[in-house]
Parts: structure tokens; sequence; C-alpha cells
């Protein structure tokens, strides 16, 4: 059965009630995007020395201290996966592209014979994990939107307690690198043991200029010694990592609501339209009928 004039009003209604929604989100999520951003860019260059300095004095260190946090199991039985996501929907794929990436990593793991421990920072990751049966050892949620350092102080602690009691034996984070608004990349880094961590794989590109300074600069001589350094180093580097995290998940969590929220405002707008037409076709087929009814009473009468 055609729908009324009345209901296609009603529904263009209703879509121009959500369309302002839509838009007040974009309009937030943009607002709150650019503060992420500008975090972001505070925090890389000392994530970037601690991550630096840490690299460098496990190279001076030569063989690690026989620290627990420093210790390297001789097999890798138990696996943690921090994922990290947010606490509200209404963002595209950027809360199910990391439950897909964590599921797919612990299928991945799992087939290597190893036994995976899930972490949720998120409320979305929480229930999304407990929903498929892998119930999460902690959760740590109410912050996505904005994580304060004690957020990430919180989550390295309990993260590296279990390592140092042994019920861990290797610590990965999986979340969202925020690349551009339109644009994140699902990153997966090793935290824990510092000798198979992202850390010490990382090689800065440098230009010819910084070679040169760096074959010119003098050794760099440790006090206290780098062993002594290198055990107050790490925990500030997991801390550090795991802030880095959350801080690149929040803004891609702000990029791709604000992206999600414009494409559902566009499509609203084409709604409109469509429906905008129903209408008038639906007005002009009732005037039609109207003319013909009194054309044919005229006749009936003359």
């Amino acid at each position: 059965m055609p729908e009324s004039q009345r209901d296609v009003r009603n529904r263009i209604a209703s879509v121009r009630n959500i369309q302002k929604i839509t838009r007040a989100m974009e309009m937030v999520a943009a607002a709150r995007l650019r503060r992420a951003e500008q975090r972001i860019e505070a925090l890389r260059p000392y994530a970037q020395a601690i991550r630096r300095m840490t690299r460098e004095a496990a190279e001076a260190a030569g063989s690690l201290p026989r620290l627990p946090i420093l210790t390297e199991r001789a097999e890798i039985q138990t696996v943690a996966l921090l994922l990290v996501a947010g606490d509200r929907g209404l963002a595209g794929a950027f809360n199910s592209n990391i439950i897909r990436a964590g599921v797919a990593a612990g299928r991945e793991l799992g087939a290597d014979g190893r036994k995976v421990t899930y972490y949720a920072s998120g409320r979305r990751i929480a229930s999304s994990l407990s929903f498929r049966g892998l119930e999460p050892a902690a959760s740590f949620t109410g912050f996505s939107d904005r994580p304060a350092y004690a957020d990430a102080r919180r989550i390295a602690e309990r993260l590296m307690a279990d390592y140092v009691d042994g019920e861990l034996d290797r610590v990965e984070v999986i979340y969202n690198g925020y690349v551009s608004a339109i644009r994140q990349e699902v990153r997966r880094e090793t935290l824990l043991p510092l000798q198979q961590a992202s850390v010490m794989e990382e090689r800065h590109e440098e230009d010819d200029s910084q070679r040169e300074r760096a074959a010119q600069r003098a050794l760099v001589e440790y006090e206290p010694d780098p062993e002594e350094i290198l055990a107050r180093l790490v925990p500030d580097y997991v801390e550090i990592s795991v802030y880095r995290a959350l801080l690149e998940s929040t803004a891609s969590e702000h990029g791709a609501r604000m992206t999600a929220m414009r494409n559902a405002s566009d499509n609203a707008g084409t709604l409109i339209e469509d429906l905008t037409l129903q209408m008038n076709r639906a007005r002009q087929a009732e005037i039609t009928q109207e003319i013909m009814e009194v054309v044919a009473g005229a006749e009936a009468l003359g």
C-alpha cells in the first residue's frame, strides 16, 4: 500500500531530526579531535625520547640486569593482548577493527600452542570479548574520550605486575594508530619483554647531517651504571607506551566518529531528497485524481 503524504512528511521530519543530531555529533567530534591531536603532538617527542633512551641504555648495558621486569622467558607460553578502543559506538569500524585484529591475533597465537590472556581498555572491547566468551582478565573503562596519564599508569602497573608474577611471558598492545581524520591503522606492538619489544626494533630515519653529528658525538657516559638506569626506565617506557596508545586511539576514535557522522548526515540529506520527490509525486497524483473526478462529475451532469 503506497504511503500517504502525511506518512512521507513524517518520515522527512524524522530524518531531518536525525540529520541535526549527526551534524551536532560531527561538530563535537571535530572539536575533540583537534584537542586530541594537540595532546599527541605534545607527547610524541617525550615518548620518542624515552623509547630512544631505553633502547640506548639496553645497548650500552649489553646483558640486561637480572631484574624480574627485565627477565626474558626461555619459552613463551602465555601472551597478554591489551586491546585498546572506545567506550562508545557510532564511530564506524573503529571498535570492530580492534576486535577483529585481537581475535585474529589470539587465533594465531593459539595455533602456535600459546595461551592468550586478554586485557580490555574500553567498554566496547570488554563487552565484545565477553560476548565471544573471551572474558578479559582486566577491563579499564570510562576514559576513552580523554585518557589521563594516571589511566595509563594503572593499566601498565597491572600488566607489569602480572608479568613479574610469572602469569605472562609476553605483553602486546593492539590499538588504532592515528594517521589522519579519515585514516586510522591498526597497530600491534610488543611491550615486554624488553628484548622483544618494538622499541628495540625502532630505527628512526636520519639524514646525512644527523648521521655526521652522531658520528662526531662523544661516547655517552652513564652515571649511575646503564643497568641501574635501565631498571628505572623500563616502567616509564611501559607507561609511556600505553599512554601513547591511549592517545592515538582517542584521536582515531574522534576522527572515525567525525567521518561516520558526516557520512550519516550526507546520507540523511540524500534520503530527504528522495522522500521529498516521493511526496511531490504523491501530491501530483492526488491532484490529478481530483481533477479527473471533477471532470467526470461535470460530464455526468452535462
